[in-house]
């Protein structure tokens, strides 16, 4: 197994499970130092992963909260010295149903989890990077920015891939790299937590059936990813092996570009 983020420090966001999970995993396997954080209590399970004895700090937070945003990155610098990796996993839809069927607590909820979290772990991770003049970030944004039945999530994507952009403008010249990932359909076990509790009805079952076929439809390869596939790519932008690489947003969705 490489040894790509041996004495590196790296912070994931929504890794208690699926894509932040996997990320968190291959993290420690390649030699990181890890501070793992999600909402949900069962983040702390990671502990008992191979290798993790005094490598690993898990955390639990409300990260559309700047205030726990700023904790985070605080208790990993206290805990380990320095920050050098983010990954900020957060974020995906709670609502799948076209535009006009939202209501405005809905869309407003589905910006707060999908842009806000990775912008508020941006801004409190940065001056801690800034310090040492040097550091990493991968954003999971998504290739939902151009697909049907989740304008409120595709926004608040679109306003990560923004924020990539600009942050990588600003920041290139004191040494950190800002990317992002854009995953398309990826192949997850069920999630212990849904991000909605709510029974869908025929008519979200339909909408959402939607979203999966255009999904299939727009992959070159006609296919949803693996997690592996989603995690590789994010590792390969956190590493130094992209040292020359900032300000990109990487689809990783079988050829669809979003």
């Amino acid at each position: 197994m490489s040894q790509r983020f041996e004495n590196k420090v790296a912070v994931v966001t929504g890794a208690a499970q699926g894509i932040g999970r996997r990320v968190a995993e291959r993290l420690l396997e390649e030699g990181a130092s890890l501070v793992a954080v999600d909402r949900a209590d069962f983040i702390h399970e990671l502990r008992a992963l191979p290798g993790a004895d005094g490598r690993i700090l898990t955390l639990t937070a409300d990260l559309e909260r700047h205030a726990d945003c700023e904790g985070v990155m605080a208790q990993a610098v206290e805990r380990f010295g320095k920050l050098d990796v983010l990954v900020n996993n957060v974020g995906g839809t709670i609502w799948a149903k076209p535009f006009e069927h939202y209501r405005e607590h809905e869309i407003e909820a589905e910006v707060r989890r999908s842009l806000f979290p990775t912008l508020w772990c941006c801004h409190a991770a940065l001056p801690h990077m800034l310090e040492r003049g040097q550091g990493a970030i991968v954003n999971v944004s998504s290739i939902a920015t151009r697909g049907v039945n989740r304008v409120p999530y595709g926004a608040a994507k679109g306003g990560v891939n923004a924020l990539t952009a600009c942050l990588a403008f600003e920041t290139a010249e004191r040494g950190i790299r800002v990317n992002a990932t854009a995953p398309g359909g990826t192949e997850a076990p069920p999630r212990r937590v849904p991000r909605n509790t709510e029974t869908p009805s025929a008519d979200e079952q339909r909408w959402y059936r939607q979203i999966v076929d255009q999904t299939v439809a727009s992959s070159l390869m006609k296919r949803y990813g693996s997690i592996d596939e989603q995690a590789g790519a994010i590792l390969f932008l956190a590493s130094d092996e992209a040292s020359y690489i900032t300000g990109v947003v990487l689809p990783i969705g079988g050829g669809d570009l979003g």
